[in-house]
This record gives structure tokens, C-alpha cells and sequence, in this order.
């Protein structure tokens, strides 16, 4: 009996898969074992550790309402639901700006556009300010930064503090690699570039405490696998924009997986950011770095931690991009930034695991664009947003035409235009405006910095080219466009 039993080959297939459910399950209870449980008190106590590290993850041109974490219908980041199913969430982000080296700007510093200096495509961040790379090098950490935005790149000041600081060389482009970028623009490489890089940084320094921080493109490309286009979202520019968003995701759950193979995932803090959103003709126009609608400066914020919150935590209340860093800093133990118009979220997030209401309302959020920032001879035409928890003022300086007024709990999307039918509210308002244009940054006048033939080469690729006899910046992929238009009351 036992002899035929061995002979059979149906005793090996079954030895087989029960050999590969165990794999399974062990894989399983190590995914799960490899984070702690924990709570409340595991959050307010996070900053007494000394082991913790930081991956920032930024996703550029990310508009929140585009994640399955938001509630969005289709499959587009199973990566960072899983993030989200078990640390922190924030309902509603909002960006400082609308293109990337403003933002990027206000997100390091946690200072407004205006503070930064930073609001032109020739100005660099200065030398004077403090970043957090430069405060966690200091700290002990391991500093790395791995881009593939040419508008963070090292010569316009971004590299401040890192060990490391670079844009990953192309290798062989994967297969099934599809694009569906605006224009016909065409950055080489792919994000698996900056995944693999990312990788290698882990397996090298993940022994010790690390900020590594990688700046994602193709969602800003419209690039994407065979494995996304066969999810079968459809062939519109909009759709596109879903299966890199489902691409990049999957770059962002090889990074996590790699943590957990380390061991590192009990001992990291994982964040994933952006620094605007895109534009899908809501208002008109397709892209970014136009206006300041909803849809390009509402952003998404997941915050994993080295333990697993059950069940997850939400924060309702209205957050901004400049709080990233004071909120980081809290988790990590380190004293807040001096100067910051940010401030940190743990006790919003506390409050929101305790069951409790938040000990204070959310400080308005603010959103700046130089509507002549590609210009280097113009003069400022600033377009600012101010959002509060139920009202959008958005006012273009000189240009009364552009006052906007928005009434958030009614018309989420912009579209009622309030400023004739309901201008005591806009009033209300507009001093908020005129303070926030009054302030200077901390070490005066914008760094600017000549852009070389190799740096507009560079930029091309990202949809820009240079006019030289007007000395301004222009996309390839359309016309000049018009100032933004104010919609109808």
C-alpha cells in the first residue's frame, strides 16, 4: 500500500501543493509578523525610538481622486491601499503650487512659495535654507535622493544635504512599455530606473538609519506596462493617466517588498506625497502649472509607520503640504523647523485614532503661481488660492476679473462661480491674500541661476523649450495659453 502510494505520481503533485500553500501562508505570516500591532500609544510614542528610518516617495503630478485609497473605482494603487489599510491617511492634501520646483520647494522647507523665493523657472532654492536632509544628515542618517525631474535637479539647489543626490541611468526599457505623454515629450528611462536605484540604496545602507527619498515620473509621462494597459481602462488621455498611475504603484510595492525582505519594514516610516495634481479639462484645460483648481492642487498623503494600525487611521480635516516635514520630524523625535508655515499632524492623527474631535480647526491653505513664471523679463502676475474647510478664494492680482469664489461643501469641484452673488465672503477672505503676498523669505531676494545648453536639453524632455529671442520658457505641446479664465457666476 505504502509502495503504490509512493509510486503514484498523484502523491507528489499533492505533496507539492501542500508544500507551496505552507510557502504561502509562512510568506503570509511573515508579511503580517514583519510590522507589529499597534495603536494610539504606539504613535505618540514614536518619536522616543532611535532606529527609525524614512523612504519619501513622491509621485509627481498626482492628483488624489485618482487612487483606489480615495475611494477611486478602478485598481489604480493596490500598493499604496496597503499602506493605507494600515497607517495614516489624509482626506484632504493641499499643495503650495502647481509645478513641481515651486512645490518642491514649499514641501522641503514647509514655507510658502512666497517665503521660499522660489516661483520662476531660473530660481534656485538658496543655499540658506535648511532642509531636512540637511537636518537628518546632521542627525546621523544616511542621505539619498533619486529624481527624474529635471526641475529638482541638483543645480537648482534641491541636493542640499544628501549623501547622495541623483537622476538614475535609463537602462533597457521594459517590455510592453507604452507612452501616452502630452506632446509627444520623452524623458528616457522609466520609474523602474529610480526602483531599481532605490533597491540597491537599501541592500548598501538599510543596516543604518536612512531618509531616502524618490521622485516618481510616469504618471507625469503617461507611461505605462502591458501588465496596466491589460487592466483595460480604455485609450483616452485620461485613461492613460490611470495605468501609469497602476505602473508606478507597482514600482512603489517593489520598494515596499524590498523592506520587507530586509527586515526594515518594522523600523521605517513610509510616506507617500505629491507635489500637484492634473487636469482633465474640469476648468478647461489639460495639465498642471496653469491654474490653481482643486484638481491640480489637491493631493494625496499616506503615511506608513513601523507598526500596523488596526484598524487604519483617517484625518479628515483639511492638511497642506508645508505640514509634511513638521509631522515628520514629530515621528522621528527632532526638534520643529524654526522658521515653518507648516505645522506637525500628530495630534490631528492622534485625535482621529482616539475617536476624538481635533483640539483646533485646520489653518487655511494656501496655493501660489507666477502666471508669467516662465518669463524672465515679465513682471510678477501672482495668482493665489486661499481654501479653507468650506470656502476657495482664488484672485489674480491686478487682474479683477480672476476673482473666484467657491463654496466647498456644495461645489467640491469649482464650478459655481460666487464672487458677484456673494462677495462679503470673498472679502472675508481677501486680507489673507494680501498678508500672504506681503511676506519676503527668510534670506531675501530669489537665487537665480543661468539654465546651460545641457539643462534645456534636459527640460525639453520634460515639454519645454526655450525661445531665445523673448528669453522665456514655452511648452512644445500647445501654444502660449491664456490666462486662466474665470468661470461664470
Amino acid at each position: 500500500m505504502l509502495r503504490k502510494l509512493l509510486d503514484s505520481p498523484w502523491f507528489y503533485f499533492s505533496l507539492a501543493g501542500l508544500l507551496a500553500v505552507v510557502a504561502i501562508f509562512s510568506q503570509i505570516e511573515i508579511r503580517v509578523a514583519s510590522r507589529p500591532a499597534g495603536g494610539a500609544d504606539d504613535l505618540a510614542a514614536l518619536g522616543e525610538r532611535d532606529d527609525t528610518s524614512v523612504l519619501f516617495v513622491l509621485i509627481d503630478t498626482l492628483r488624489a481622486d485618482r487612487l483606489s485609497a480615495y475611494g477611486y473605482a478602478r485598481p489604480t494603487t493596490p500598493s499604496i491601499d496597503r499602506i493605507a489599510e494600515s497607517g495614516l491617511r489624509f482626506e484632504r492634501v493641499e499643495a503650495q503650487s502647481t509645478w513641481t520646483k515651486a512645490s518642491m520647494a514649499s514641501l522641503w522647507t514647509s514655507l510658502n512659495p512666497v517665503r521660499t523665493g522660489v516661483t520662476r523657472f531660473d530660481h534656485a532654492l538658496s543655499p540658506q535654507a535648511v532642509t531636512p536632509a540637511e537636518r537628518l544628515r546632521e542627525a546621523g542618517f544616511k542621505t539619498a535622493g533619486i529624481w527624474r525631474n529635471h526641475w529638482i535637479a541638483n543645480n537648482f539647489g534641491f541636493d542640499q544635504g544628501f549623501d547622495a543626490y541623483y537622476q538614475p541611468k535609463p537602462k533597457s526599457t521594459p517590455d510592453g512599455i507604452r507612452r501616452r505623454t502630452p506632446g509627444g515629450m520623452k524623458l528616457q528611462g522609466t520609474d523602474l530606473d529610480a526602483t531599481e536605484a532605490a533597491r540597491e540604496f537599501l541592500r548598501s545602507y538599510g543596516d543604518q538609519r536612512f531618509f531616502l527619498y524618490v521622485h516618481y515620473m510616469d504618471v507625469h509621462q503617461y507611461l505605462f506596462d502591458q501588465e496596466a494597459a491589460d487592466l483595460g481602462f480604455g485609450t483616452s488621455l485620461s485613461d492613460a493617466y490611470d495605468a501609469a498611475l497602476n505602473w508606478t504603484d507597482r514600482n512603489v510595492g517593489m520598494l515596499l517588498e524590498e523592506l520587507e525582505q530586509r527586515g526594515l519594514a518594522k523600523k521605517t516610516i513610509v510616506v507617500v506625497a505629491a507635489d500637484h495634481g492634473e487636469g482633465f479639462r474640469e476648468h478647461g484645460r489639460e495639465g498642471h502649472a496653469q491654474t490653481l483648481y482643486r484638481e491640480v492642487t489637491q493631493v494625496p498623503l499616506v503615511i506608513g509607520l513601523p507598526f500596523r494600525l488596526d484598524p487604519p487611521v483617517v484625518v479628515k480635516p483639511m492638511v497642506r503640504n508645508v505640514d509634511i516635514w513638521p509631522t515628520l520630524f514629530e515621528l522621528l523625535g527632532m526638534p520643529q523647523p524654526e522658521a515653518s508655515d507648516g505645522r506637525s499632524l500628530v495630534p490631528l492623527a492622534l485625535a482621529a485614532a482616539r475617536g476624538e474631535a481635533p483640539s483646533d480647526g485646520s489653518p487655511p491653505a494656501f496655493a501660489f503661481l507666477d502666471r508669467s513664471w516662465t518669463q524672465a523679463a515679465a513682471e510678477p502676475a501672482p495668482l493665489v488660492s486661499v481654501r479653507t474647510e468650506d470656502s476657495t478664494l482664488l484672485v489674480g492680482k491686478g487682474r479683477p476679473e480672476l476673482t473666484e469664489l467657491y463654496d466647498q461643501s456644495s461645489d467640491p469641484r469649482e464650478q459655481r462661480n460666487l464672487s458677484r452673488t456673494d462677495p462679503e465672503r470673498a472679502k472675508e477672505l481677501e486680507p489673507l491674500v494680501d498678508a500672504l503676498l506681503k511676506q519676503q523669505a527668510p534670506w531675501g531676494n530669489a537665487v537665480e541661476v543661468e539654465i546651460d545648453e545641457i539643462r534645456r536639453d534636459q527640460l525639453r524632455a520634460l515639454g519645454y523649450v526655450f525661445d531665445r529671442e523673448k528669453d522665456e520658457l514655452r511648452k512644445t505641446d500647445a501654444p502660449p495659453s491664456p490666462s486662466p479664465r474665470a468661470a461664470k457666476p
